[in-house]
């Protein structure tokens, strides 16, 4: 009979393998360290093994007392696994996924549940989708992941990872399948951009060269229009691409107004406050170009119930040009660095916490501070406008 400790010191092996207690029952280690108790027995001259679920949420005793009940049930002429309600799946990748998304989808928002499918029916179910689960190898799964990373999506290849890794736990708890081949792929996976590198070009006239230059790459108008306002608002891309059309106000009147809800806003000042962006006359304009489609300003062209990527920003920037010298999150620091020019040169470094408060930073300054004023850069005959904000209520 197994131990406690033997059973909690089980570890991943190179093939997967059992470890049995006696009449039939065992534990499952598959190569990715998941184990599960299943037990084998024999019914109408079929052998047939039903899974009692997995370690350590089913301890080695609860095990035993579902091997004692199943034991009573065959003593009875009852088959054991007929009455454990397992999902009845297909052999599908796709098949497995959509039931694992439908277990999970009720404890998710509704825009997460909706976003996991959205990602998985565009970047995973065409290449894994058909395939049976069971033959589905790390080097599979690695290939579906490298077509992601080729177009520059390294946060998605990786979060789609987790998932179909999640995919593979479900069919092994539900005995569907004996490994997770996704579990150890991350480390041939492209290594994540380390945190802070986002180049950026900080002058005005790179600031309307950069526009010129998406403007004229490849892409859809919806792509480029999000661009624009994120140049206008210098609001992160995670705030833009999930901005909802009932966030804005005013539109047709003398303070427009987007409320970003504290629910979407990153950092300290996102947990306590919704944020404020007056919007100037050229952020009205792109707003307004938009066709509304839905909920979503920008919706994925896919569907119009998911937000775009922010991906689809940076692709739009590779494609013009500026891979590796300008980045989404970069129009932050090009606000921020002009600004600070123009403070420093008019000698009120004070305002430097009004920038950190129009960035939504936490800033050394009292948080009291209001801000209703739009700022303007200037270059020469053009202008680039930049809507202000402000965490009051």
């Amino acid at each position: 009979m197994l131990t406690d400790v033997a059973v909690r010191k089980a570890k991943a092996a190179e093939k997967a393998y059992k470890m049995a207690d006696g009449q039939g029952l065992y534990l499952m280690v598959t190569t990715t360290g998941v184990r599960s108790w299943r037990m084998d027995y024999r019914f109408s001259d079929k052998r047939r093994t039903i899974t009692f679920g997995l370690y350590p949420d089913e301890s080695i005793v609860d095990a035993r007392k579902k091997r004692a009940s199943a034991r009573k049930q065959l003593d009875d002429g009852i088959d054991p696994g007929a009455d454990v309600e397992l999902p009845v799946l297909p052999a599908t990748f796709e098949a497995v996924a959509r039931q694992w998304h439908a277990l999970n989808a009720s404890r998710w928002k509704p825009s997460h549940a909706v976003s996991v499918m959205a990602q998985l029916e565009q970047d995973v179910f065409p290449v894994l989708g058909p395939k049976i689960i069971t033959t589905i190898n790390a080097p599979m799964v690695l290939a579906a992941l490298r077509r992601i990373e080729a177009r520059g999506a390294i946060d998605t290849a990786r979060r789609l990872r987790q998932r179909i890794s999640a995919v593979f736990v479900f069919g092994i708890a539900s005995g569907i399948c004996t490994d997770d081949p996704a579990a150890i792929i991350l480390r041939a996976m492209a290594p994540m951009k380390l945190a802070g590198l986002r180049p950026a070009l900080t002058t005005i006239d790179e600031a309307h060269q950069i526009i010129s230059d998406c403007d004229a790459a490849d892409g859809t108008a919806n792509i480029k229009l999000a661009m624009r306002l994120l140049a206008l608002t210098s609001v992160r891309p995670g705030e833009l691409v999930g901005a909802a059309w009932d966030e804005f106000e005013g539109l047709d009147g003398v303070a427009p107004l987007w409320r970003i809800p504290k629910e979407r806003m990153k950092g300290e000042l996102g947990a306590q406050f919704e944020h404020w962006v007056p919007l100037s006359a050229q952020a009205v304009a792109t707003i307004k170009a938009v066709p509304r489609k839905g909920a979503l300003l920008f919706p994925n062209r896919r569907s119009p119930r998911v937000p775009m990527t922010g991906d689809a920003l940076s692709a739009l920037l590779a494609r013009a040009g500026y891979r590796g010298r300008h980045v989404p999150h970069g129009w932050r620091s090009t606000f921020s660095t002009l600004m600070n020019q123009i403070v420093e040169r008019q000698g009120r470094i004070e305002d430097r916490a009004i920038i950190d408060l129009m960035l939504a930073h936490t800033p050394k300054a009292a948080l009291s501070i209001c801000i209703t004023a739009t700022p303007t850069w200037t270059a020469g005959a053009r202008s680039l406008r930049i809507g202000r904000t402000c965490c009051c209520r």
